[in-house]
């Protein structure tokens, strides 16, 4: 008589948290369209018509007191785009690594620490990191270098989009614009490494750099163009109108169950102090600085007495940062602790720290240019 062998009985697989708050979640669900059907659409139809404002600024356009209103903002992104790869083709990146680079010397700190934010001029804010980190650690650059870097880099806009867009809208409301491009654009290059170098970051050392890296991409004529324009399409269509629609739809879904509001009280109260028009700031901060100046040239070319000149400045200063909060507080650290001796968390402080300071000085240039070039 042979033995059956009893084959050992599984073991039962414990719930993970995940499960616990999915199981919460179809409770919730249930009772929700049992005795509240009328929130949960609610939430959906609010999520979906705030979302859609992103739609008419970028594309549809929108009717206005009868009168039909065709957006442009799309179309200047692409072709702000365009112009930006093409100054680049032309040497522009190149020349501007040409004056600042050599600039950092005197101030007894190693000189690449200024080529991110230079690069990130025409260029685009993860490449700057990916193409200047490996330059920094080449050039000997220390961790409280990489960490300006950093900074300074936060200071200057991600996309040539943004400083197109703030130039229509500035120039819409009579704003002498080339003290503003100076003080809020080339300034803070020169301004903020010697500034952190005194205070903050001071392991330092002056490191003049034997070979000028070159930025001047080899494409031809037609290449370099039609490319800028599948570049600046990309940016529009997979990056800016997605990242608006995820926070508008949040955003949508907050206000229907009346939590926005205190939220958008105490950003509108901050940056109102800074003299940031509100709208545009928060956008800014949380979506998109292009999506931000899209909306300004927008409101501003529908009716040029709606924003103050002292507010155009203010949130067109604040565009030309590192902001939204995903750049700074993900894309900058994850991309700058994989090429640079930072590690995540230090990526993210000297981010965090250079978008406080861009912050104060959109309030500082809005109060002192406002009084003299509008």
């Amino acid at each position: 008589m042979s033995n059956l062998e009893s084959s050992p009985t599984p073991e039962k697989r414990t719930m993970i948290k995940v499960e616990y708050v999915g199981i919460s979640l179809v409770v919730l669900s249930l009772i929700g369209l049992f005795f509240k059907p009328n929130v949960i659409a609610g939430i959906f139809d609010a999520m979906v018509n705030n979302a859609y404002t992103i739609f008419k600024v970028f594309i549809f356009g929108n009717w206005n007191n009868g009168v039909w209103s065709p957006s442009y903002v799309g179309v200047a992104i692409i072709v702000s785009v365009m112009i930006g790869r093409i100054l680049e083709r032309l040497g522009f990146t190149d020349a501007l690594i040409r004056i600042f680079v050599p600039i950092m010397k005197y101030f007894r700190v190693n000189s690449a620490v200024v080529i991110p934010a230079v690069y990130n001029i025409l260029g685009d804010i993860n490449a700057a990191g990916r193409i200047a980190g490996p330059i920094l650690v080449k050039a000997g650059a220390t961790k409280d270098e990489q960490k300006i870097a950093i900074a300074t880099m936060v200071q200057s806009q991600q996309s040539f989009s943004t400083l197109m867009l703030g130039l229509l809208a500035m120039t819409t409301v009579g704003i002498k614009v080339f003290p503003v491009i100076v003080i809020a654009v080339f300034l803070p290059l020169v301004l903020v490494p010697p500034l952190l170098r005194l205070t903050i970051y001071r392991q330092t050392k002056a490191v003049k750099l034997d070979e000028l890296p070159q930025f001047t991409p080899k494409t031809a004529a037609l290449p370099t163009i039609f490319g800028a324009a599948r570049e600046g399409a990309e940016l529009l269509f997979l990056l800016i109108i997605p990242a608006g629609v995820v926070i508008y739809a949040i955003i949508g879904g907050l206000d229907f169950l009346g939590y926005w509001a205190p939220i958008k009280n105490a950003l509108t109260a901050m940056l109102s102090a800074f003299s940031i028009h509100p709208d545009t700031g928060i956008i800014t901060i949380l979506v998109s600085p292009t999506l931000a100046m899209g909306m300004l040239k927008a409101a501003v070319a529908a009716n040029p007495a709606a924003i103050a000149p002292q507010m155009v400045i203010g949130s067109f200063v604040l565009a030309c940062s590192g902001f939204p909060f995903s750049v700074i507080f993900g894309q900058i650290p994850a991309v700058w602790a994989g090429c640079t001796d930072l590690n995540e968390k230090e990526a993210m402080g000297a981010a965090v720290l250079g978008a406080v300071m861009r912050v104060l000085t959109a309030g500082l240039v809005a109060a002192l240019l406002s009084r003299f070039f509008i």
